[in-house]
């Protein structure tokens, strides 16, 4: 047996599960799991009460916990939303997001908060659709207007964000121009796979196959996206690309091949269970280990970095939503603009990148992870407030 400790994996575990169970004990208190998972890995964690470490056995799991967090970002996307007026508004408003954190990131850094305003742009530029869907839910807007843009402008600034920090700021090195050149690759082969993967899907003896084990021990469909997942981050890997572009490329053509699920409606809660049910808290409660706030509270002008990143989150993700007033309407408009600024795991993601790069200082990552804390404690709340009010709005073009 090789000589590894498992404590630290426990007591992170163990936060994992009471969490949300204690959240579940007081329902009026309306925060996210993730955010109490992150603070009592700061509690614990080395920075804090030095109770927790992270060694080898946390360091594995909490990065299959970051590929598989991508990978369910990736599966929620629906190409099929994006399409007509709201593909155009989406893309609109990724190019205004990127302009205005471009300006946000020139802004720090001139005053020497940021060493590339490009870096904070994309750090800023993202939508935790994993918190945002649920909110739209709850309001019974996901199938609405509302819901349409708002999901769609989030899996366009997902993907976007993703492939941008893959391409300009991968830890794997390589020049810009060679990195270009590997996505292509990169690129050509997930299409060729998801080809590949369409056409044996619809073989009626693989099929087959495929729902008599589906449901036994063998849990073939699950193997098979885990089997898919590995291979497009050992691929990514080795066309010198960040690992999360594949983990993220692998729940796309997930989602978009296994569109009819009728024959087997458990396939994607069991992926759920295995990712939310065990690897991404333990990845979230590893951010929260490695997150250093000593900087922050010795230092309260550095403290001040927190609320003014919130401002530019709020202003660099929420005013391209007001390209949908005419739609929506302004209160709605309001909503989606509070829902599309709501953004945690990939700062979390971009930030340590910055950090191992060198582009970002360790109390820069730490401002924005607790800005990207704030949005999801602040933003979804006002909107759904807003939301559950009526409002009259027209149903987007679809042409």
């Amino acid at each position: 047996m090789p000589d590894v400790e498992f404590t630290n994996l426990f007591v992170v575990a163990l936060i994992a599960l009471l969490a949300p169970l204690l959240l579940g004990l007081a329902p009026r208190l309306r925060i996210p799991a993730v955010v109490l998972e992150i603070v009592a890995g700061i509690v614990v964690g080395p920075h804090g009460l030095g109770l927790v470490e992270v060694d080898l056995p946390l360091q594995i799991v909490s990065l299959l916990g970051l590929a598989f967090l991508l990978f369910l970002a990736g599966l929620e996307i629906d190409v099929h939303r994006l399409r007509g007026q709201i593909l155009r508004l989406a893309v609109l408003g990724y190019l205004v997001t990127l302009a205005l954190g471009t300006a946000a990131g020139a802004g720090f850094n001139a005053i020497g908060w940021v060493q590339s305003p490009l870096l904070l742009a994309v750090t800023l530029s993202a939508t935790s659709l994993g918190l945002v869907v649920p909110v739209l839910k709850d309001a019974r807007q996901a199938e609405g207007a509302v819901g349409q843009f708002t999901i769609a402008a989030a899996s366009v600034a997902d993907f976007a964000a993703v492939l941008l920090l893959s391409l300009v700021f991968s830890t794997e090195g390589g020049s810009p121009g060679e990195r270009i050149v590997m996505v292509c690759l990169f690129a050509l082969l997930v299409v060729v796979t998801g080809i590949v993967v369409a056409t044996a899907g619809r073989s009626q003896r693989i099929g087959g196959v495929l729902v008599r084990l589906q449901d036994t021990t063998a849990e073939i469909r699950i193997r098979a996206a885990v089997v898919l997942l590995v291979a497009f981050v050992a691929l990514a890997e080795q066309f010198g690309l960040e690992t999360i572009l594949g983990a993220f490329l692998a729940g796309a053509v997930v989602g978009l091949v296994d569109r009819d699920t009728t024959s087997h409606p458990r396939f994607r809660i069991k992926l759920e269970a295995l990712g939310y049910g065990f690897l991404i808290p333990v990845f979230f409660v590893t951010s929260g280990l490695r997150l250093d706030l000593g900087g922050l509270v010795d230092d309260p002008a550095a403290l001040a970095r927190v609320p003014l990143f919130l401002a530019a989150l709020l202003v660099v993700r929420g005013v391209p939503a007001l390209l949908s007033i005419r739609t929506l309407g302004t209160r709605s408009s309001v909503a989606v603009a509070l829902l599309q600024a709501t953004s945690l795991p990939f700062i979390v993601t971009a930030t340590q990148i910055g950090v191992e790069t060198g582009l970002m200082a360790p109390v820069t990552g730490a401002a924005l992870v607790c800005a990207g804390l704030l949005s999801v404690l602040l933003f979804p709340a006002v909107a759904l407030l807003l939301l559950k009010q009526p409002a009259e709005v027209r149903q987007p073009d679809r042409s």
